[in-house]
């Protein structure tokens, strides 16, 4: 153990003393690791964002929207679940222990006095909050006799508070939704947002009777369902059978495409995985390019260096100096030249990290795996380029070397 230090000293010792090699060396080496350092932080942000979303929005829950595939690739919006459907869904599924239908709309104007707000009207059931695993921190909740009678109140979401009560208690208050006048009667807990564009608390929700019949004129149609589960494990079969059932309501025959969409909780790590995959491809063979030429740059330098230290290699191969010692100084030079390029590139990963998430929006979370693998990267470009040049300089013959150095 004491030689193997020995031999590190030695090789620090060459390490500083070619210096402009050794700038070259790991300067080529941390740009390879910082871009293989951003490509695990971003496939480690992917997957805390997709397994975040799935714990907000329930892992054993299912979203079913009254819009298929091709309407939603095509911008159509189709309401294709009635208010039966919802019934029906209620009666065959037992182990389904909250349906939530929803109606939604987005640009409502909402007013009080003298503000004015652009906001998301949700109509629902009393359910909504336990659906979503949302509480009403302020005020109550809705109630089942708000639905069946139709009441005009509502919950808000924090933004809205924001925006039209800056400086007042929101309970109590009566609201305009377009030309109907609506208490506030519950505040919801803030929530954040999702993405660009996509704040969660603005927002405000009503009985889904109240919103259907005095503000969506709509009469039996819902567009989308929730449903939660008593048993998360089977989500899989529940969605397969509520794919079915939904199928044979809807009379479609076997080679239809369905007229609803089903999000669960796969579906959201599965998008987000995707969206990882194109940007981890194009770092990652970025990163890859750039560790080759730093492998061949090392090595290069490197052969270049046993030339010029033939001489050293000489004196200490006559004082009793084995292959395998020089050798092993040549391959610890090499490994300490990329482990230094190895923590440079962590910290421009680290530097260049937040600039990506800005610019595209990109979750990224760095952790020891990301060092990890940035030092194992730099260490394994250090041993595979670095062992030609090694096994040369271990070759030199001591005769030949003392030669050259006199």
């Amino acid at each position: 153990m004491m030689r193997f230090w020995l031999k590190a000293a030695d090789a620090w010792r060459a390490v500083r003393a070619y210096r402009l090699r050794a700038v070259f060396c790991s300067l080529s080496v941390a740009l390879g690791v910082g871009a293989i350092t951003i490509i695990v932080a971003a496939t480690e942000g992917a997957y805390k964002q997709a397994y975040d979303m799935v714990d907000r929005f329930g892992p054993d829950a299912l979203l079913i929207f009254g819009e298929s595939e091709e309407a939603r690739a095509t911008g159509r919006r189709e309401k294709n679940i009635t208010v039966e459907d919802v019934e029906a869904l209620r009666q065959a599924f037992p182990t389904a222990y909250l349906v939530v239908p929803m109606s939604n709309r987005g640009d409502m104007i909402v007013a009080y006095r003298n503000r004015k707000h652009s906001t998301r009207l949700t109509g629902t059931t009393a359910d909504y909050s336990r659906s979503w695993s949302w509480p009403v921190t302020e005020g109550r909740d809705l109630t089942e006799q708000d639905v069946k009678g139709l009441r005009n109140v509502a919950l808000v979401g924090r933004t809205i508070v924001q925006e039209l009560f800056p400086d007042e208690d929101p309970i109590g208050k009566s609201i305009f939704v377009r030309n109907l006048a609506v208490q506030v009667v519950g505040v919801l807990e803030e929530r954040g947002s999702t993405g660009p564009g996509h704040n969660l608390d603005d927002r405000i929700v009503m009985p889904i009777t109240t919103a259907m019949k005095k503000i969506l004129n709509e009469k039996d149609r819902v567009q989308a369902v929730r449903m939660r589960f008593v048993d998360a494990k089977r989500m899989e079969h529940f969605e397969a059978e509520v794919r079915s059932f939904l199928r044979k309501r809807h009379g479609l025959q076997e080679g239809q495409p369905d007229d609803f969409r089903i999000v669960s909780p796969r579906e959201i790590v599965k998008f987000l995985v995707a969206l990882t995959g194109s940007l981890v491809v194009f770092i990652g063979v970025t990163g890859l390019l750039s560790l080759v030429v730093a492998g061949f740059v090392l090595a290069n330098l490197f052969l270049l260096s046993v030339n010029e230290r033939i001489p050293e290699i000489g004196v200490r191969r006559s004082v009793g100096a084995r292959r395998g010692d020089i050798l092993l100084q040549f391959l610890t030079e090499a490994v300490t030249l990329t482990a230094v390029g190895g923590v440079l590139g962590f910290g421009i990963g680290v530097l260049g990290g937040p600039l990506l998430k800005h610019a595209a929006q990109f979750p990224m979370h760095f952790s020891w795996k990301a060092f990890a693998v940035g030092m194992m990267t730099a260490t394994l470009v250090g041993v595979v380029f670095g062992m030609q040049p090694a096994r040369k300089a271990a070759a030199v013959h001591p005769i030949e070397a003392v030669r050259k150095g006199s």
